[in-house]
Formats: C-alpha cells, structure tokens, sequence
C-alpha cells in the first residue's frame, strides 16, 4: 500500500484545499490520470496520479485544506486487500481450579454494525473566484445550477443567488450590517493572496539563491523573415508566433548545456530528465503563473504552437494539471511587443535557470562591417551559480543567439 500526497505546485505553494474527488475506493487508477482537483491561490488544478492500483480510502474529504506533503488516499497494488482494522481483544477464559463459577450474563441486544463509510463526495466544478464570493456573500454554492463551461458555478452565478436571496428575505430592521463583498472585492482578494504567495517564494529564490545574470543582444532578421515565408502558406490558425522560435531555441540549448537544465536539490544538482521549458503567463486578474510545456526539445514548431495557445488559455481561466505546475526544468519569460527592452528574472526554485527575453525593437547595429538598423531583441538569463558559471551561461546564451540565426534547425 502507498499513500497518495497533496503535490507541491510550485515554490509559491504550502497548501491547497481539496475542490473534488474524481475516484472512489475500488476505482482502478492509471498513471497520468487526474484523480482530484485542488484549489491553490493561482487556479484550479488537475491533479494527476504517477502510480498504478487500486484506490484503498480517500484520507481527505472535499473542502479540506492541507499542506503540501499530505497524504490524500492510499493506493493498493493490484491484487493487495486492504489493510483491516485491528480487532478488539476478547480476554482469554479463566482456567484456575480455585477460580469462582462465572455468572451468567443476561443476554444484551446486539448492536448493529456501523454503517459503511460513504463514497468520495462529487459535485460540479465551482470557479476559486466563485467560491470565495459565495462564501463572503453566504451563498450555499451546492445549490446552485451552474451556467458555466460543463456546468461550471462561476462569479455570475452567485451573484445572481445571492440578489434573489436579499430580494425574497422579510424586510427587518438591519442591525450593523456586515458590508456586502462585491466580485471586484473578491478578486482584489484574491490578487493579493496570490501576491503574497509570489513574494514568499521570490524571497526564497533571492535568499537561497546565489544568482548572476548575463545578457545578449539578438539580430531577429533572420529568424522573422524565414518565420513570415513559413507562415504565408499556413492557414491564420495554424501561424506561429516568435514566442515560438524563442521556447524552442532555449529548448534545444538547454538540452546542450544541461547544467541549465534540471533542480537544486539538497543533495545538490540533479539534472531534468527532460527539457520541460516553464512559460511566465500573466493572468487578467493580476498575478503570474509559469506552467510547462512539456519536451519542447522533441516538439515541431507548429505543434508547440498549440500547446502554447492551449496552455495561456487554460492558466487564464485557472484550469491547469498539477504536472505542469510541478515539473517545469527551465522557465522563460517573454515580455512581447507590450513590454521594455530588458527583463532580469528571479529563478523559481528548485530551478537553477531563467532566460528573458524583451520586446523587439528596431535598433542601430553593426552587421557585416556596416552600420544598419535591424531588429533584434535582448535576452538574458539568469542561473544559479551554485549549479553554473559565466562561462558556461556566456556559452549558453550564445547557443540560443546561433540557433534563432538558423532557424532551419529549429524546425523539427
């Protein structure tokens, strides 16, 4: 028997309540299958199961919050019965001779055994941002019919209870109100619960974390030429954007230089089994979130493409799996044609690497002898010196610079 533990959802997370269980004991459970889903300060994750067997007892109900390491079910290898509960000792008879003649117990009536245990308590999926205006506004969420995705209960939904409520209630002199929370209070909130969150583990990564930091200017030319030639003959849904090229440069870099690549652990260094590149998403409602993509190195471009889109719609909308938030190798952060020149990130631990990149801009620059204006972009990074030095990042970043000269090699 193993025990199945709240996972750690990145360095910003201690603990996490528990929205949904989706098994029940008996269900048989394969590797990579969401089994539960869990409510952090950044989103609603999927939370998926890495081991094969059979689910033994759910240890944590529905709307619980605890801490990261907790163990939430036990799981049976195929086959295993569950563990029984010790019974109670029956004293053994008295066997003396001089032992007095035991009296007879009148007969007692027999209580019925206790009920069994009920199943995982399943109900729809309620949005954080939902929930916590319900709660402010005492709203019971379970009653509610859900308008949205899947039947999802979302911020509408309970402001709309929460108004039929009050119109119906019996007029009565108020006593000192409690002022209502609006869905702007709520999220305000929430921003600043997922602040806080992101400071502690910011401050973590500055204190623990011995970091340098190096920067490159890139010529783009090459690459967005080739990429505009590309894109000409895919449809408007299937283009990629440069984001693109950069995750898929930083990729095949790392899987070059592997000292970027990989978690400071307490034993030291121990290198990612595979280049699981970490996006900086900026959320609507404030706040970061920096989920992976998972082999980018392996990947073509256009279906990194997708998983891309796929990826910033669902962190958007607080829908991720708890293997992209948990086993990111690398992250980069990407500030667009929205954002300033230069980026220098702090690395999330346990990572030991951050590449940035800022906005493209078309600048002065020497090429070829001459003087020309060009568009490039700077890049930078960010490594822990405890796993790296300068002369490996200066390498490093180098590499990247090279291949986004070559996009040819970035294609597959």
């Amino acid at each position: 028997m193993i025990e199945f533990a709240m996972p750690a959802l990145g360095a910003d997370m201690d603990e996490g309540t528990l929205n949904e269980w989706l098994v029940k004991p008996g269900d048989t459970v394969s590797r990579g299958q969401i089994v539960a889903v869990v409510e952090t300060t950044k989103a609603a994750v999927e939370i998926e199961c890495w081991q094969e067997g059979v689910v033994g007892e759910l240890l944590v109900p529905v709307g619980q919050t605890v801490s990261v390491g907790t163990p939430l079910a036990t799981l049976l290898a195929p086959g295993e019965a569950p563990a029984e509960r010790p019974a109670e000792r029956v004293p053994a008879p008295v066997t003396a001779v001089d032992a007095p003649a035991p009296s007879v117990p009148a007969p007692q009536p027999r209580t019925p055994p206790p009920p069994p245990p009920a199943g995982p308590h399943h109900r729809r999926w309620v949005s954080p941002a939902a929930r916590r205006l319900a709660v402010s506004l005492g709203v019971d969420v379970e009653s509610l019919t859900g308008t949205g995705p899947q039947g999802a209960v979302v911020i509408s939904d309970v402001e709309h209870a929460a108004a039929h409520v009050q119109a119906a209630a019996p007029e009565v002199v108020p006593v000192a109100p409690a002022p209502a929370v609006s869905a702007k209070e709520a999220a305000a909130r929430r921003g600043a619960e997922m602040r806080k969150s992101i400071a502690a583990a910011m401050s973590r990564s500055k204190r623990e974390i011995p970091h340098y930091y190096l920067a490159d200017e890139i010529v783009l030319d090459p690459a967005l030429s080739w990429l505009n030639e590309r894109n000409a003959a895919r449809s408007i849904t299937e283009r990629v954007l440069p984001a693109v090229l950069y995750l898929k440069a930083v990729a095949l870099a790392a899987h070059r230089f592997g000292e970027f690549n990989g978690f400071w652990r307490d034993t030291g260094f121990a290198p990612g089994d595979a280049v699981h590149v970490g996006v900086a998403i900026s959320l609507r409602g404030g706040g970061l979130v920096a989920p992976a993509i998972h082999d980018v190195a392996g990947k073509k471009l256009g279906e990194l493409m997708a998983d891309l889109s796929d990826l910033v719609a669902r962190a958007r909308a607080g829908s991720l799996r708890s293997s992209e938030m948990s086993d990111p190798t690398i992250t980069v952060t990407n500030l667009g044609d929205q954002g300033v020149d230069s980026v220098f990130g702090v690395i999330y631990p346990p990572q030991v690497a951050l590449v940035g990149f800022g906005r493209p801009a078309q600048r002065v620059r020497a090429v070829d002898g001459g003087i020309r204006i060009a568009t490039t972009v700077h890049a930078s990074l960010a490594a822990d010196h405890r796993a790296s030095d300068g002369h490996r990042g200066a390498l490093f970043l180098s590499a990247i610079n090279d291949l986004l000269q070559q996009p040819d090699l970035l294609e597959n």
